[in-house]
């Protein structure tokens, strides 16, 4: 399943873009000159890096980078200290996330270490993360647990999606097409469980949605059609589906070869957008009715942050159109996310982690891509994003994903 493939060029350009920028502590600006020889303050991301055909990590540390420029030209944070950026790959295993985990807590200038993608490596890491005290930050990773997770005090903060909202925005948007009985074609992980839980949650409730079944498949199952058709069997008159891309691709090749009356609307969870989807699906794609929920679209962002955004975009790669930008939740997440540690650094007025988890819960607002948080965090509120951010999308004939009109 995860050989790799050649990739798009403009793929390849990005991770050579970061590849020219791996050893950047200040980049060139008004205030790099200043913090050259200052202590660096180093922010970890631990990521799926290297995972065949995944750009997830890739655009979490783009969107990382590209604040940490706008930092750094600004004079850095604590009256001059360079932001710089340390990556360690998981390979989106476990006990490698675990050990980068360990290996980030015991150096001494990392104040915090942004996540990837993967649900499951972040839930197993959460022992180790609470042991250690590491301020971690979730910009992709949209499980429940992985904030009501039981820590007092809580070091793990989400600027990203909740399986709990995503869900029922889902369901929403299939109720709101007509498509009343659903059926839920999970993966058979910590993260098909989540959604799981909240669909049937949001179904107590509503009258007028049920769902008729739930089928489970493996990482890596090469075959997804007949789980597809049990659901059909019973009615199902679209389908939830909870994949990352590679199964995804699958499914929607397989659908795309059935029947047209056997070609049910797919609703899909967002972990399809974190690599190479529309290259894997092909044509078979605009074959399918095929939506993913989004928290995010650069299409829909405000004219000010979005055009200083693609000026440091330009300054730092080659990428020069919002419809380059690959994995854009990725990017936007951690674009915004890094903007508002280094606000809670400033407000800390140290290094110190524990000092700067709790200026995360005292940041009055920040102006983002995203949205404008105000305030981003409260004690009692770790998550950055509500239902307001939650929008579904589909994919453009040229395999950009562009929002749907409300």
């Amino acid at each position: 399943m995860h050989h790799s493939r050649s990739q798009p060029e403009h793929r390849r350009r990005q991770l050579l873009a970061l590849g020219l920028l791996s050893g950047l502590v200040a980049p060139f600006g008004s205030g790099a000159a200043d913090n050259a020889g200052k202590t660096p303050v180093v922010i970890g991301i631990d990521g799926e890096f290297g995972l065949a055909n995944s750009t997830s990590a890739q655009a979490v540390e783009l969107g990382v980078r590209a604040a940490a420029a706008e930092i750094n030209a600004a004079g850095g944070v604590l009256g001059g200290r360079p932001i710089e950026v340390i990556t360690k790959d998981h390979r989106s295993m476990p006990a490698r996330g675990i050990r980068n985990i360990e290996e980030f807590a015991a150096m001494p200038n990392v104040v915090a270490v942004f996540g990837g993608r993967f649900s499951p490596v972040i839930i197993e890491q959460l022992p180790k993360l609470k042991e250690t005290k590491l301020l971690f930050l979730a910009v992709w990773s949209s499980a429940d647990i992985i904030v009501d997770n039981g820590m007092n005090p809580n070091f793990i903060y989400r600027l990203s999606l909740r399986d709990s909202l995503a869900m029922p925005t889902m369901l929403k948007s299939a109720r709101q097409r007509k498509l009343n009985k659903v059926g839920l074609l999970l993966t058979n992980t910590s993260w098909g469980r989540s959604n799981l839980a909240a669909a049937e949650k949001f179904v107590e409730t509503a009258s007028d949605i049920r769902i008729v079944r739930t089928t489970w498949y493996n990482w890596r199952d090469t075959t997804l059609v007949d789980k597809y058709l049990k659901l059909l069997e019973v009615g199902a008159e679209a389908v939830l589906l909870v994949a990352n891309d590679d199964e995804a691709a699958v499914l929607v090749k397989e659908v795309a070869a059935l029947p047209a009356q056997k070609r049910v609307p797919i609703l899909s969870h967002w972990g399809i957008t974190g690599g190479e989807f529309v290259k894997q699906a092909g044509p078979a794609l605009h074959q399918v009715d095929f939506t993913v929920i989004q928290t995010f679209s650069f299409f829909n962002a405000a004219r000010q942050p979005l055009e200083k955004f693609m000026r440091t975009l330009s300054s730092i790669s080659d990428i020069r159109r919002i419809e380059d930008i690959q994995a854009p939740v990725g990017v936007a997440h951690a674009y915004d996310m890094m903007h508002i540690l280094a606000r809670a650094i400033d407000l800390a007025a140290t290094t110190d982690r524990p000092a700067v988890r709790d200026a995360l819960e005292k940041v009055r607002e920040h102006r983002g891509l995203v949205k404008h948080y105000k305030p981003p965090f409260t004690p009692a509120r770790h998550e950055a994003l509500g239902t307001d951010e939650l929008l579904m999308a589909r994919y453009r004939e040229d395999g950009v994903l562009i929002p749907i009109k409300k």
